[in-house]
C-alpha cells in the first residue's frame, strides 16, 4: 500500500495540481482574470442567488387561459375539417365549458365526421406504463348527431407538462440573450417554473422578458368593418383585437393568421431609415416567405395586422408584393423595447400564458453578509478540526489536514469547472465535507495505532492501517454519496446546491485519502523511516 511507482506519483499529483489550478482564479477579481494571457484558465465559480442578490421568480402556467386559447383554435379546425369536400352540414359549432360542440344536420354523415375529426384528438404520446397514446381531446359523436370534443384528464395533465418543458427552453434562451451570468431555471411541480437570475440588476425588466407570451401572428384585416368602431361586430372566421398603444381601437381581422412567429428566423433592433425610429427588422424561412410574397400579391392595398399577444402593433397597407422574405415592424418603440422585443421574436413564444406566484429581489448586500458567515463559519470549523488533528495524531495529523486542505480546493476546483452555482448550501456541504474528510483519516489512523499496538512494526503497522480500512470508509462514502445522489434528483434548488458540493466533496474524499493522503505518509515514512509510531 505504501509502494508507488514514478507514473503513479506524477499522475496524482497532477490531478492535484489541475483541481488547484481550476480553484485558483476564484482568489482574484474578474478583471485582474480577464487580463491574464489566453492559455491561463480562467474561468470562475458562479455563485448563487443568495451569494450575490439578482432576481427570483416563481411562475405558473394559466390553465384557463390556455384551455380556453386552445379551444379558439380547435374551434376553427372543425370549422376547416367540416368544410372539406364532401362538405358536412353543421350548426352551433361554439366552445362550451373545457370543450367544443357542435350539431351535425345529417346524422347518416356521422362515419365521416368521426374520420374527419380524429386526427383533432391530438395524440400526445405513449403513456408511462407504455399504452395506448394520450390524446388530447376526448371525441363524443351522438345518434342524434350531437358532437362533443373536449379535454380528457389525462390528456391536460400530459399538455401542461410538455408546456413547461418548452416553456423553460424558451425562458433560457430568453435570458441567455440577455446576456444573465448563469440563470436557473427548473420546474416546479406539475405546473410551475423557478427562474433565478443571479447577479441581474434589472429585475423589471427580466420579468417583462420572461412572462411575455410574445406569440406573433399575422393576419390580414377584414376590410367589410371599419377600423377604430367601438364595438364592431364580427362574422365567423374572424376576431377582434384592440391596438397596443390605443385600447379604444379595435381591429377585426381574419381569424386565419398568415404567418406566425415560427416562420421567423431572425429579428434584429434597427433604425427606420426614413424617420430614423426604432424598429425590429425581420426575416422569413423560405417557407413563411413563399407564403407571405403569395398573401401580399393578391390583397395589394389591403392592410394587414401585426399582432403580438392579442394586440395589433401596427396595421399597414399592403402597397406591393412583399417578395423578399423580410420585413420590419414599427410602432412607438423605444431602442430597449425594440432591442426586447427582437430578444422575444428570436427565442421564440410562449405556448402558454405565465403568471407571477411568487416574486423576490435579493439585494448583493445580503449575499455579501452570507459569504461573510460563511467564511467564518470555514474557518473557523477548520482551524477547530487541524488543532484536533494535530493534537491526537501529531505528524500525521499535519498530513491529514493538507490533505483536508488539498480536498476543499478540488471541490471549489471541480464546481468551478463544472460551470455549477455555489449557493449558501453549498458552502454548507463543502464544510460537512471537511469532517467527513477528516473521518477518513481518524479511521485508518485508528486502524494503524491497532496494529501498532498488536505488535507489528512501524511500517507494517501504517501500511495495514490503510489496507484494512479501505472497506470501511469506501462503504461509508459511497452510502453517502447515494444519499447525495437521491437528494440532487428529488430536490430542488438549495437542496440541490447542498447536494452537488456534497457528492463532489465525497469523491475528492475517497480520493484524497487512499491517494493523496497516504502518498504523502509513503513519501514521510521512506524520509523519516519510522521505527516507532507514537499516536
Amino acid at each position: 500500500m505504501l509502494h508507488f511507482t514514478r507514473w503513479k506519483m506524477i499522475g496524482i499529483l497532477a490531478i492535484v495540481l489541475v483541481g488547484i489550478l481550476a480553484a485558483v482564479p476564484n482568489l482574484f477579481s474578474k478583471e485582474t482574470v480577464d487580463s491574464w494571457p489566453s492559455w491561463v484558465p480562467k474561468r470562475q465559480m458562479v455563485l448563487g442567488l443568495d451569494l450575490q442578490g439578482g432576481a427570483y421568480l416563481l411562475y405558473e402556467v394559466d390553465k384557463q387561459d390556455y384551455v380556453q386559447r386552445r379551444l379558439r383554435t380547435l374551434v376553427s379546425e372543425i370549422r376547416k375539417a367540416m368544410l372539406q369536400e364532401p362538405r358536412i352540414g353543421y350548426s352551433g359549432l361554439g366552445v362550451q365549458g373545457q370543450g367544443v360542440q357542435l350539431r351535425i344536420r345529417d346524422t347518416s354523415q356521422l362515419d365521416l365526421v368521426q374520420k374527419r375529426l380524429q386526427p383533432l384528438q391530438n395524440p400526445l404520446g405513449n403513456s408511462l406504463l407504455g399504452g395506448t397514446a394520450i390524446n388530447e381531446f376526448d371525441l363524443t359523436v351522438g345518434s342524434d348527431g350531437l358532437v362533443q370534443m373536449s379535454y380528457s384528464e389525462a390528456g391536460l395533465t400530459q399538455r401542461i407538462r410538455q408546456i413547461v418543458d418548452q416553456s423553460i427552453e424558451v425562458i433560457a434562451r430568453r435570458i441567455d440573450q440577455l446576456g444573465t451570468v448563469e440563470p436557473s431555471i427548473q420546474r416546479q411541480g406539475q405546473d410551475r417554473i423557478l427562474v433565478e437570475a443571479p447577479g441581474l440588476g434589472d429585475p423589471e425588466r427580466l420579468k417583462s422578458l420572461v412572462g411575455q407570451t410574445a406569440q406573433l401572428t399575422f393576419h390580414l384585416v377584414d376590410s367589410s368593418f371599419q377600423t377604430g368602431q367601438a364595438e364592431p361586430q364580427r362574422k365567423p372566421g374572424t376576431i377582434v383585437l384592440p391596438g397596443q398603444d390605443n385600447p379604444n381601437v379595435q381591429y377585426v381581422l381574419e381569424e386565419t393568421p398568415l404567418i406566425t412567429g415560427e416562420d421567423l428566423t431572425d429579428a434584429q433592433a434597427t433604425f427606420d431609415q426614413r424617420s430614423n425610429e426604432p424598429v425590429v427588422s425581420f426575416r422569413l424561412t423560405t417557407g413563411g416567405a413563399q407564403t407571405f410574397g403569395d398573401v401580399t400579391q393578391k390583397n395589394v392595398n389591403r392592410a394587414f395586422a401585426i399582432v403580438l399577444d392579442d394586440k395589433v402593433i401596427s396595421a399597414p397597407v399592403i402597397r406591393e408584393p412583399i417578395l423578399g422574405g423580410s420585413g420590419q415592424i414599427s410602432g412607438s418603440f423605444s431602442v430597449q423595447s425594440a432591442n426586447d422585443l427582437a430578444i422575444l421574436l428570436r427565442a421564440g413564444s410562449l405556448p402558454a400564458k405565465l403568471t407571477i406566484v411568487e416574486e423576490r429581489n435579493v439585494g448583493p448586500g445580503l449575499g455579501a453578509d452570507s459569504i461573510r458567515a460563511g467564511k467564518i463559519a470555514a474557518i473557523i470549523g477548520t482551524a477547530a478540526v487541524c488543532a484536533f488533528m494535530i493534537a491526537t495524531y501529531g505528524v500525521l495529523g499535519w498530513i491529514a489536514n493538507i490533505a483536508v486542505v488539498v480536498n476543499v480546493i478540488m471541490i471549489f476546483g471541480i464546481v468551478t469547472l463544472l460551470g455549477a452555482t455555489l449557493s449558501l448550501p453549498g458552502i454548507a456541504g463543502v464544510i460537512i465535507t471537511v469532517g467527513t474528510a477528516v473521518d477518513s483519516n481518524v479511521l485508518i489512523y485508528e486502524r494503524i495505532r491497532e496494529e501498532y499496538r498488536s505488535g507489528r512494526s512501524a511500517i507494517a503497522s501504517i501500511d495495514a492501517g490503510f489496507h484494512r480500512a479501505l472497506g470501511t470508509i469506501l462503504d461509508a462514502n459511497v452510502t453517502t454519496l447515494i444519499a447525495a445522489l437521491v437528494l440532487f434528483y428529488l430536490g430542488s434548488g438549495p437542496i440541490r446546491g447542498f447536494a452537488v458540493t456534497h457528492a463532489i466533496g465525497v469523491a475528492t474524499t475517497m480520493f484524497t485519502a487512499f491517494t493523496f493522503t497516504r502518498l504523502l505518509v509513503a513519501l514521510w515514512v521512506r524520509w523519516r523511516r519510522p521505527t516507532k509510531i507514537t499516536l
